[in-house]
This record gives C-alpha cells, structure tokens and sequence, in this order.
C-alpha cells in the first residue's frame, strides 16, 4: 500500500484536541454574525490572516478571542459537529476532546449550555459515523487553584459524562505543582487525570506531573527527551505522550519539521502517538500530521502502524475496543 493511502486509510484514535481549537474561520464568522457579535475581523480572508501568530500566547489571545462569539448551546453543537465530520474524513474513529470550561464560565455561560452542545454533537457522531468520543474537561493553569476547584465543582452534574480532567493554557511560569491539590481531589472524585506538560515547559514539569499530579498520560512531553533519566522511566512505564507535530512547529517548538523528536521517541520505545492540538489554526488535522511527518522524516509504514496502535493503546477505552482497532491496523 502506498504510504499516503496508508495515512489515509488507517483508523486513528485523537487523544489531545482542544475543542475551542478547530473553530474554522467560516464557521467563527458564521456564529458572530447569527449571535451579532463585533469580532475585530471584517471578513472570513482577515480572521484567517490573524491566526498567522508567533508564539503560544499570541495564538492565546487569538484563540479566546474566537471563543468570544460561541453563546448558545447551538453554538458549542456546531463548534464540535465540524469537527466530527473532519474526524470522518481522516478516518479518526475514537476522539477523546479537551474542553476549556472556564473560557466559557467567565464570560456568563452556564456549564450547561456547552456542555450539552458538545454531548448532542458526540451522540450523533455515534450515530452517523460510529466515532466514539471521550470528553477531558481541562483547567486553565494561568487561572488560579481556587477558579480551577470552583470549575470542579460545577462538573459535579455532568460527572458521568467526564472521562478525565487534564491542565492546558499558558505553560511557563504555571507549574503542575500549583495544582497538585486539585488534581488529588479529581482522583478522588473518580476521573481519571491528564496534564500538558514538556511543550514550552521544561523536563522538570513533566516530573511534577508524574509525581505531583499522578497523571494517566503526558499531552505534549516532547521536552522531556532533554532528560535521560525521565526518558528511560517513561518508557519503562510505558507513559504515554500525547504529540502534535504541526502545533509543536506552529509554536516554534522546533524549527524545522525535519528536527522534530517523534521518530526517536518512537523508535527508543515510547509510547508516543499523532495528534493536531488546536487543528483550525495549527495548519491541520490528523492526516495531515500524519503526512508532515512522514515526509519530513521519512518514516516507514511500519512506523506510521505503530504510531496508530500506539493512539488506542493510550486511550481510555476498553480493552476490546483497542483489540479490535489495533488488529484492523495490522490487517493493512
């Protein structure tokens, strides 16, 4: 098979996508328009040319801006049913879907309201395409521990809808540690626990986040290759690493494609898998993470395989789900 029908045909598991991040220019200037929300863009070709930013708080900025518009549980049902129908098209069949409450709850949004936007969209992309989703409800960590447990809090309604709890936003200057109460609180409330740590952050957060904040997986982590001792612990426990190439070259993580990390935390045994991050302004979604990497370093197909099995390996659904997945991967 040839690698690019490869790419496309080989079913994928997305474990680290931020809702809030594939809000497309069209449908971003669609919502302000319907709800009569000004956004500083005048046409859909001037929100495009804004998301050219320069660095992770520049792309912030941009990305809560947008968010602005999102008001209505139609809305938030709209934001999440495009992306399904790109998960269709790149053949993702399981979605595991970071939500950032408190982008919403601070600006007057009931949990409610998108909330039950995004469970509708989940429960007809069930329906019509057969993709199953999880939904991650994250904590902004440039907010403080007391609006992280407030946030906590008001998900005690919606609980048996929340697969995990993870920690994204502004990384540097946010440490894991200031959540490490919070974090024991989710656990003990049975959510299972993820966290962004190693993107801009150093190695040493990814150290606090295993053994502050106990986390089930590691969303970026591709720093923590600058530490040889943690490489080695998290391949001995085969911690999962939540990559997303285009988002790392996007945000200057590297600067080149062809430096990027993934190969060599793959071939040393990591259980590192592809993922798009924030896809609408990052420049793509999973197969063309899959694609940009393939052809920047030149990856075997073998490789791009055990890239897909090592996504439901990572995930949270049960153990016959990722048999079945993974022995479909291993037919092509």
């Amino acid at each position: 098979m040839q690698q690019l029908e490869l790419i496309r045909a080989i079913p994928k598991a997305e474990l680290h996508v931020h809702i809030e991040g594939t809000f497309e220019p069209e449908l971003m200037f669609e919502i302000a328009q319907r709800n009569q929300i000004a956004i500083p863009y005048k046409s859909i070709e001037e929100i495009r040319e804004a998301y050219n930013f320069h660095n992770l708080q520049s792309f912030l900025d941009i990305y809560y801006a947008g968010a602005a518009v999102l008001i209505h549980e139609q809305d938030f049902y709209d934001l999440a049913w495009a992306y399904f129908k790109k998960c269709h098209e790149d053949q993702v069949v399981h979605t595991e879907i970071f939500f950032d409450p408190q982008t919403h709850t601070e600006r007057g949004v009931a949990f409610a309201t998108f909330f039950n936007g995004f469970m509708r969209a989940c429960a007809d992309a069930k329906t019509q395409f057969g993709i199953s989703s999880h939904l991650i409800m994250c904590f902004l960590r440039h907010l403080s521990e007391e609006a992280a447990f407030e946030t906590l809090a008001q998900a005690q309604a919606f609980k048996d809808d929340i697969i995990a709890v993870g920690l994204d936003s502004s990384e540097l200057g946010h440490p894991p540690e200031k959540f490490e109460r919070v974090f024991a609180e989710a656990a003990q409330q049975g959510y299972l626990l993820v966290a962004h740590a190693g993107e801009e952050g150093p190695a040493e957060y990814v150290w606090q986040a295993l053994d502050v904040l106990k986390v089930n997986r590691i969303d970026h982590g591709v720093r923590s290759e600058e530490d040889p001792v943690l490489l080695e612990r998290l391949r001995a426990e085969a911690m999962p690493l939540t990559v997303c190439p285009l988002s790392n070259l996007k945000l200057c993580v590297v600067d080149d494609m062809q430096q990027h990390n993934i190969q060599r935390l793959l071939q040393q045994g990591l259980c590192v898998m592809v993922n798009s991050d924030d896809p609408s302004y990052f420049g793509g979604y999973m197969n063309d993470n899959f694609i940009a990497i393939a052809e920047a370093l030149n990856l075997s197909n073998e490789e791009i395989k055990q890239l897909a099995i090592n996504s439901f390996n990572a995930s949270f659904i049960d153990s016959d789900q990722k048999t079945k997945w993974i022995e479909k991967i291993q037919q092509l």
